[in-house]
This record gives structure tokens, sequence and C-alpha cells, in this order.
């Protein structure tokens, strides 16, 4: 129990993290998760028990977040790309390691051995791709450095992984032979690849074959979707090939699937890449919010003096990376596609060389040996790791604003939410135009106007003014209608009830209103409870009268008239209410009219629920909508071609519609 609550706790700061990010986005997103877990460190809690064996870490962590890398890829752009990918991801990795191991034991071998030093150097090789998007979201990096970047971090994850691995067994067998190692390596790098493959083949084929013959079964494809990497990489692991590159192998063959699905099961897919997306958020999160909570418990067991010398070391070794990764694409080791400024482009390079997630996933992966040394070296070498972590990203943060021009868009936010507005009251007028379906119009129209509220705070003083100001129309126009004799004295005086109850519940005293609504219910139970106690006869006298079939049959009738009779009266008040609001509405209170509609929709909702025409019709509720947001996409379209709007505010509005859309359609279908 102990371990789940921990687990949740961490999760609950990895959310509380990106809350702070979304709001003060200064600083990148993992330095915020890795202060939130140095708060969390603070707190009266055995930080001992927030550890992960390192088999479990690999399992649960980086095996998901790989392959979900896997499936983001498109398989068109690798098979394009397969030089520069061997070249990043398998070439530079290895000569990485070779060069960084092989210094560190050239220079300091009193502290390590070579299984040692080739440890730590594979363990900060790989990138991480998000990290590095985190630093360049402002910036526009050049297309093809960034492709690269991308590229490479997705496969010399598992050449860094693969290498760690060799390197771990050989430290903890203390044998290592040249012969036997490349052998090892080739076995373990292409068998994964192969076995990844193919269970991912036999995996899609499953989900496929379902999604043929059964309509809706996403709650049975989306969790072997989500399973996938787990049962990959535990069957690879078990037969002794690389379950990293097995669950990327795997993943890889989903986004072929995806390339293959196209428009088919989009409900299935949607569901499938939010999942993920959020199952890589928290995963990311959780390894440097544990970062935090662990980073001061390792520097509390190290001496001053020695945190000194590997803060130096991980500097050193930070720049010997760069000047690796620099001289790796100045002298056209890789195909950074006819670069126009190979220094610039080799810079960003090596400055792309941000460390993140893998690294310190393999640094809490380092065996937990018995022997004291072998423990004091884990926790220098987590330790040292984090250091070159946050060197990349502090470097990173400071560099790339200066070297890369600011990423602009050609619209703000108020210009976006403006068009927003105008593109959704003109389908509200659109629909409002039809004298057929009201009900079911109105259902609609309210769905239409959360487009514009979600977002925006209402302006209360000015709600509650036009509220007043059209129950002031509602209850004109119920005067009228008494002195034509169109309604009677005791037909107003209900509907003059109801329209106070209104006011009453959606005024500022909503809570009051709620208080006293229960109190009256409590009273009548009360007198209920005294009249059945102290008078049973009589009560008993009324419950016989009110089982009688044909009273209640009567009494039906007779309320079935008096709704009937409430709703009419409200389509006819409503009608000049409607035009009131037409008439005061602009764009600066359209959300506010929205909400007064909200609430007139609010009563029509509570009518309808009285008697059964009230039940809306799904099909012409889809119709409706479905006719609403073709109304959106034309208008945005006109303002486009008429040169109102750019193409890219044009672009982002149709993707919000088109959302929008999705979700208002299966909420009718649900």
């Amino acid at each position: 129990m102990t371990t789940v609550y921990i687990v949740g706790l961490l999760l609950i700061t990895v959310v509380a993290a990106n809350i702070v990010h979304l709001l003060w986005p200064i600083l990148p997103l993992a330095i915020y998760q890795i202060l939130a877990g140095i708060m969390l460190s603070i707190l009266p809690i055995d930080t001992h028990a927030i550890v992960l064996k390192p088999e479990l870490f690999m399992l649960l962590i980086i095996a998901p977040l790989m392959f979900n890398d896997g499936q983001n890829v498109s398989f068109r752009q690798l098979a394009q790309n397969v030089r520069q990918i061997l070249s990043m991801a398998v070439g530079l990795a290895i000569v990485t390691v070779i060069l960084v191991g092989g210094g560190l034991k050239l220079a300091l071998p009193q502290h390590f051995t070579y299984a040692l030093a080739f440890m730590l150097a594979a363990i900060i090789t790989p990138t991480d791709a998000v990290a590095v998007k985190s630093l360049t979201n402002n910036v526009e990096m050049p297309k093809n450095v960034n492709e690269t970047l991308e590229y490479e971090s997705l496969f010399n994850d598992a050449s860094g992984l693969v290498l760690f691995s060799l390197a771990t067994s050989t430290l903890t067998s203390g044998e290592f032979s040249i012969g036997h190692g490349v052998l090892v390596f080739l076995y373990v790098f292409f068998g994964g690849i192969l076995f990844g493959a193919l269970m991912g083949w036999m995996l899609i084929a499953l989900r496929t074959t379902l999604m043929r013959t059964h309509v809706d079964i996403g709650s049975i494809v989306i969790p072997i979707n989500v399973m996938t990497p787990f049962a990959v990489y535990w069957l690879a692991e078990e037969i002794h090939l690389s379950g990293i590159l097995a669950v990327v192998a795997a993943g890889i063959v989903h986004s072929i699937l995806y390339d293959q699905l196209r428009l088919t099961s989009s409900r299935v897919q949607n569901a499938t890449i939010t999942l993920w997306s959020i199952i890589a958020s928290l995963l990311n999160g959780f390894v440097f919010v544990l970062l935090g909570v662990m980073l001061p418990e390792v520097v509390s067991q190290t001496l001053a003096a020695t945190i000194l010398k590997l803060a130096l070391l991980g500097l050193g070794l930070y720049l010997t990376l760069g000047l690796i990764r620099y001289l790796w694409a100045r002298f056209k080791l890789v195909d950074m596609h006819h670069s126009d400024n190979i220094n610039r482009d080799s810079l960003l390079l090596a400055l792309g060389g941000v460390h993140g997630t893998i690294t310190l996933a393999m640094a809490f992966s380092i065996p937990v040996l018995t022997e004291s040394a072998q423990l004091a070296t884990r926790n220098q070498l987590i330790l040292l790791a984090a250091i070159v972590i946050l060197i990349s990203l502090t470097v990173g943060t400071l560099a790339f604003p200066r070297l890369l021009p600011a990423k602009t868009k050609n619209y703000t936010n108020d210009e976006f939410q403006d068009q927003l507005i105008h593109t959704v009251q003109y389908a509200i007028d659109e629909l409002s135009e039809s004298p057929d379906h009201k009900k079911e119009q109105a259902l609609v129209i309210d769905q239409l106007s959360s487009q514009m509220t979600l977002t925006f705070k209402i302006n209360r003083n000015v709600y509650d003014r036009l509220a007043s100001q059209a129950r002031g129309v509602e209850m004109q126009t119920l005067a009228e209608l008494r002195e034509n004799g169109v309604v009677t004295a005791k037909e107003e005086q209900v509907y003059d009830r109801m329209i106070g109850r209104d006011a009453l519940m959606h005024s500022q005293h909503g809570l009051f209103a709620f208080l006293r609504i229960w109190h009256y219910r409590l009273k009548w139970k009360r007198l209920s409870y005294k009249l059945h106690k102290h008078h049973p006869q009589t009560f008993n006298e009324m419950q016989k009268l009110y089982s009688n079939k044909a009273l209640q049959d009567k009494s039906k009738a007779v309320r079935q008239q008096y709704f009937d009779r409430l709703e009419s009266i409200f389509s006819m008040t409503m009608t000049d209410v409607n035009e009131f609001l037409d008439e005061v509405q602009t764009p600066d209170n359209v959300h506010e009219v929205a909400m007064v509609r909200r609430m007139y929709l609010n009563r029509q909702q509570t009518l309808d629920r009285f008697h059964s025409r009230g039940e809306m019709d799904t099909n012409i509720l889809r119709t409706l909508a479905i006719k609403a947001f073709q109304d959106e996409h034309s208008y945005v379209q006109q303002q486009a071609a008429a040169g109102a709007i750019s193409g890219e505010l044009a672009n982002a509005l149709n993707e919000h519609i088109s959302n929008d859309q999705l979700v208002c359609i299966q909420s009718f279908e649900d």
C-alpha cells in the first residue's frame, strides 16, 4: 500500500509541476519537475521507498516511452532517412561511447574500470527529443536539424541501452571479450528488432481482425495497444534479446498500421493518440520528479569536495560530447540534406544533444550491489548523470534563443478568439433561421455557445444585468398576454413564480437559493412525518385516495395539460426574449448573452421532462450539429478567400472546429 501511495504522490507532483510550467513557462518543464521532486523530498516521507528495481524501471518506464516514440514516426520517412539514422543513432552512439569511455579510463584510471567507464558513457550518450522540443518551442529550428535530432533520439536510446546492458553485464561478471561482445551486440541488436517487428505484426493482425468483425471495440483494442510494450519487452528479455529495440520495432510496425488505417476507426485512433500522449507526459515527468526526490539524498551522502569534482567532470563530459557531435556534423559524417550553413547547423546539432529521461532511467537502472564502495559509486554516477542533464538543459535554454529567430504566428490569441466568436455566431444565426425543431435547435445552440464561453471568464455584472433585462422583457410579454386574454390569471401567477425561481437560482445568491430549496423540502418531509405519526388514519385515507387509479389518471391528465400550457406560454415569451438578446448582443458581451440563452434552455429542458414530447430526436440533433459545423467551416473559408484572415489562422480555426465537431457528435450519440 505504501508503494501505491508514493507512486500516487509522485504523479500528483508531476501534474503540479506541469501546471506551474503552464502558468510561468520561464524554465524548461524538466527543471520545474526536478524542483518539484526536491520539494517533495522535504516532506516527512520515507524517500528510500521511492526506488524502483532496475528491471522494473526498464519495464514500466522506458519500454512504454520507447514504444510511443516508435509508433509516432512515419515509416516512409524512416525509410527515406535510413542513412541519416544509422549515422547518428548507431555510428555516432558507438563512437561516442568508445571515445568517452576510453578517455575516462585513461584520464582517471584510479576511479574508473573499463566496464564502469563504458557504462557511464553509455548512460550519457542518448539524447531526449522531448527535452529538445521543450527548449525550442518558441524558436524556429531549421527543419533539417530538427529531423536529424528526432531520428537520432529514437534509435540512439536503443543503441545506448544495448551498450549499457553489455557494460553492466561486464561489471557484474568481471569478464569481457571483444569477439564475444560483438557477437552479443549483433544478436541482441538485430534479434531484438526482428522479434519486436514480428510481435508487433501479430498484435496488429489481432487488432485489425477485431476491428473488421466488430464495430465498437475501443475498450478492447486500446488496452491491447497499451499493454503491447510491456508484453514485447518482457518476452524479448526472456530470450536474451534487446527488449528496448523490440518495443521500438513494434512501435514502428504500429506506425505502419496507422498509415494504412487512414480515416478508418478514427474514434479509436483519436482515443489511442490522446491516451498515449497522457502516458508519455506522465512517465517523462515521473522520471524527472524521481530525480528531484533522490538528489538531496544522493548529495547528502557525498562530500562537498567530491560534488565539486563531479561537477567539473560533468562539465568536461558535456563539452566532450558536444565537440564529438559538432565534428561529426562538420565533417559531414551525417547527411544534413545539403545544409546552407554547415557551421551553424553543426553547432545546433551539438547543442541539441540535450539529455533527459533515458539518461536518468539508465542511471537509476545501475545495479545496486552489496559492497559499500559499489553503492557509493552508483550514487556518484547518478549525480554525475544529473549534472550532465542539468548542464545540457541550461546551455540549451540560454543558447537557442540567441542563435535562432523567435517563432512567430501571424495572428494573436485575441484575434483567434475574436474570429472564433464571429464564426460560431454565424453558425448560430444560420441555425436559428429555420422554424423547425426548436427544441433540438436550442440544445445544439447551447453546445455551439460553449465553443465561445469555455475559455472566457464571464463578467458577472454584465450577465446579471442582461438576465434581469431579459426577465423584464419576459414579464412584460406575460402581462400583455394576460391583458389580451391569452393566459388566465392563475397561469400568469404560476408562470411568474417560475420566473422568480429562475431569478433566484441564477443570481449571485445561488448558494442561499439552494439552501432555501432544501429547507422547504425538509420542512415538507417533517410535516409529512408528523401527519403520519399523529394522524395515521387521515394519512392512510390520503394514501388510498392517491392510489385510486382513476384519480391518478385524472391527475396525470390535468398535470399534462398544465405543463403544456406552461410550455406554450414559454414559447410565446421566448420569441420576444430572443429578439431582445439578438438586439443587445455585441462582440463584447457575446459570452454573457450565451449564458443567458443557456439559462432559458435549462428551463425549456425542465418543462420537457414533464411530458413524453420532451424527448429529443438524436438523428435531428446530429443533423443540425453537422450542418452548424459545416456553416462554421464555410464562414472560415469565406473569410480566408476575402483576405480578412490569414491562411495560418484559417487552418487553426478549422482544426479547432473539427475537434469540437467530433466531441459534439459523440456527445449526442452517447
